[in-house]
């Protein structure tokens, strides 16, 4: 469908908004003229963000009747919402042979379950919205590469590209008024590196934070969460399925797709 031009008179919610790539999305949709509603879990972030004249409700996105409860409040404090942006996540390390199930359950249940309950939540108010409306959902490049040591993180976000695009295949074949784009980004300037610190208390296990900077110390590769913020926005307004921070990569997705039809080959 087409994408979403003008931004005047319209609402985004954005989930893990208080900061990183979340934070990028919501000061671009803002500053297209959108009413930009930032949901977190972290209240010292929230009020930051509140002291920067954005609307904020503190939510926990793995828990269903908190964003339930979101999807309430924007919607009674705005009358509409326009645009939905899944993005709170999570991103420890840890090898698979050292995880607990609790530490799947956790990065799968921000990961993943934050984006079902976000969709959920939200889209019977999308699909209401006379206007047309939009979902974004973030992945991550990771899904292309897998390095070792996220296989909670790369499964969440491999689920996440599927689910968004058997949902947008659903919304055209009903001819929902509703896009649906899937944000893999690259590396991106966040508080990734500190995910531990919204994990719930006694449920520590095989995971460590991690600051990828340690592994990818090319300057160049780097962009900031506002850079990251315009390229989602670019991509509602042209309608794109994908958007990608750094096209550049374009060989690990090649490599990646290579694989799956080497092996094909050895069954034709």
């Amino acid at each position: 469908m087409e994408g979403i031009t003008n931004w005047t008179g319209r609402v985004a919610v954005v989930t893990g908004g208080a900061s990183g790539i979340g934070k990028g999305i919501a000061g671009a949709f803002r500053g297209e003229g959108a009413t930009v509603v930032i949901a977190d879990r972290d209240a010292t972030a929230l009020a930051q963000v509140q002291q920067e004249g954005y609307a904020t409700v503190e939510t926990d996105v793995t828990a269903a009747d908190s964003v339930a409860a979101l999807a309430e409040r924007v919607v009674g404090d705005h009358g509409r919402v326009d645009v939905v942006v899944n993005n709170a996540g999570v991103g420890p390390k840890g090898a698979a042979a050292d995880l607990t199930l609790e530490d799947w359950r956790w990065v799968l249940d921000v990961n993943l379950m934050g984006v079902v309950h976000g969709i959920q939540a939200f889209l019977p108010h999308l699909t209401a919205n006379p206007h047309g409306a939009w979902i974004v959902n973030t992945a991550s490049m990771s899904r292309f590469f897998t390095p070792p040591g996220y296989a909670p993180y790369v499964a969440s976000k491999a689920a996440v590209e599927g689910l968004s695009l058997t949902l947008a295949a659903e919304l055209a074949a009903d001819d929902a008024q509703v896009g649906v784009t899937v944000l893999h980004p690259g590396a991106v300037r966040t508080n990734i590196k500190a995910s531990l610190r919204n994990r719930p208390a006694g449920s520590a296990g095989g995971l460590v934070d991690f600051d990828i900077a340690q592994k990818i110390v090319d300057d160049d590769m780097w962009i900031g969460p506002e850079e990251a913020g315009a390229i989602v926005v670019r991509a509602v307004r042209n309608g794109d399925r994908y958007a990608f921070t750094h096209p550049g990569m374009r060989s690990d997705v090649r490599s990646a797709f290579d694989a799956v039809l080497e092996g094909m080959d050895k069954y034709t």
